[in-house]
């Protein structure tokens, strides 16, 4: 068993990166800053001025805000202004009213909000928000983290200053996981230290089945549970796995206001890394330390992944969640970590480089897509089979086999990212 202190730094690490969150987390986290600068401004901004990494609106684009039937940044950073409050952190706007959406249009259209790229930065999830009044002025900055202020400030008073502080890794750098510490923890850690992690079942089933009540984004997974598909597909766990995934996408990327439990700043990596383990469960007749452990396992190697990968870079997020989910099923599978090992590497070998081309209703068809992969290399790492180091970007080693994965999301990809982007944003819609 991993040493008490250690596992207690590992749970804090749990309980920073697996939060709730209310919408996209980019236009969300834009949101906060705004509420925060605004507060530093003491009243009602008059002019708001936004500074953001290309990632920060590639994916804030075209996702829809939750409450207000609209899409993109204008109104968040409104509602950020308006009614949000900085201690709510990812949830800032769940006070958001029709009225308030209606105060929101009109600051809009009197073209109070400007918003324009950051330029000479390298940080991939930058957000500068300046707020300006009664001819006075305040800045609010975040940087390598969605909740992380780097920089707020009142006119000329600094209330707080971080800059000179690295923040890429601000949540992990003190801890230094592997592949096998991951899975030693999840399987041994008491069960009542980390019980707290059915709460991202709580959260994210829920989304799913309210979305199967309404018609969110593309209905994937209110399409994927119909009868049609059922003839088509069967009614089946991998069945049940796409559409309970998705359809907490689809109700989240079309803004429902309804929380959703987070990994590493995203609610869909949340939901990917939660619900197909949670699924299989149920269908499985799992028990409910099984279901604690392997949801530990999947949130847990998600962050691990992460450190090396960044909050935000041109691979999709759902590669990385799917892994998680896919180590997760292969444990509930029954198997151990030469398994899980082995279901890590079927993935990496398979979904590496789908890129992330913004935060959209269609992201429920890239995270079909990653769980669907997460159920196969699952049934593989079972059957004993594993993609081998003489095959494309596989190494021997799973861990190096992670890093090779994440050197070319956050280093190989970043032309791709700038092409995206580019494309992006000189769409003639």
């Amino acid at each position: 068993m991993i040493a008490k202190a250690e596992r207690e730094q590992i749970i804090a690490l749990i309980n920073r990166e697996v939060v709730p969150a209310i919408g996209c987390t980019e236009p969300i986290a834009v949101a906060l800053c705004v509420a925060k600068a605004t507060e530093a401004l003491g009243c009602k901004p008059e002019k708001i001025k936004a500074l953001l990494s290309a990632n920060i609106l590639k994916n804030a684009m075209g996702v829809g805000i939750p409450g207000t039937g609209m899409i993109g940044l204008p109104i968040a950073i409104a509602l950020g202004a308006l009614i949000g409050k900085s201690e709510y952190q990812l949830e800032v706007l769940k006070d958001s009213t029709p009225e308030a959406v209606e105060e929101g249009k009109k600051l809009i259209d009197a073209q109070a909000i400007d918003i324009a790229l950051k330029i000479g930065i390298e940080e991939k999830l930058y957000i500068e928000i300046i707020c300006e009044a009664q001819g006075k002025k305040a800045t609010a900055i975040i940087s390598g983290g969605h909740t992380h202020f780097v920089y707020v400030a009142n006119d000329e008073e600094i209330l707080l200053n971080k800059q000179a502080v690295a923040s890429s890794n601000i949540s992990t750098e003190d801890i230094q996981l592997t592949l096998k510490k991951v899975y030693d923890f999840a399987m041994t850690a008491p069960l009542e230290e980390i019980k707290f992690i059915l709460e991202t079942r709580n959260l994210n089933k829920k989304a799913a089945e309210r979305s199967f009540k309404g018609n969110y984004g593309h209905q994937l997974g209110k399409t994927l549970n119909s009868q049609n598909i059922n003839l088509m597909m069967g009614d089946n766990t991998f069945t049940h796995i796409l559409s309970y995934t998705s359809a907490a996408c689809d109700a989240r990327m079309a803004g429902a206001m309804i929380p959703v439990m987070s990994n590493s700043g995203s609610g869909n990596q949340g939901i990917t890394a939660t619900l197909p383990v949670v699924v299989y469960a149920e269908d499985h007749k799992k028990t409910e330390e099984e279901l604690i452990r392997a949801l530990t396992l999947s949130h847990l190697t998600v962050i691990y992944i992460k450190q090396s990968l960044g909050r935000l870079s041109a691979l999709c997020g759902c590669v990385v969640a799917a892994t998680g989910s896919s180590c997760g099923i292969t444990y509930l599978m029954g198997g151990g970590y030469e398994q899980v090992s082995y279901a890590v590497k079927n993935m990496i070998a398979n979904i590496t480089g789908m890129i992330c081309d913004g935060a959209k209703p269609s992201c429920a068809l890239k995270l079909a897509s990653g769980v669907s992969t997460a159920v196969l290399s699952a049934i593989l790492a079972m059957e004993g089979k594993c993609v081998t180091s003489v095959e494309g970007i596989i190494d021997e080693d799973v861990d190096q086999s992670i890093r090779n994965l994440t050197l070319i999301g956050s280093q190989g990809m970043n032309e791709t990212d700038k092409l995206v982007l580019d494309i992006m944003t000189h769409k003639q819609c």
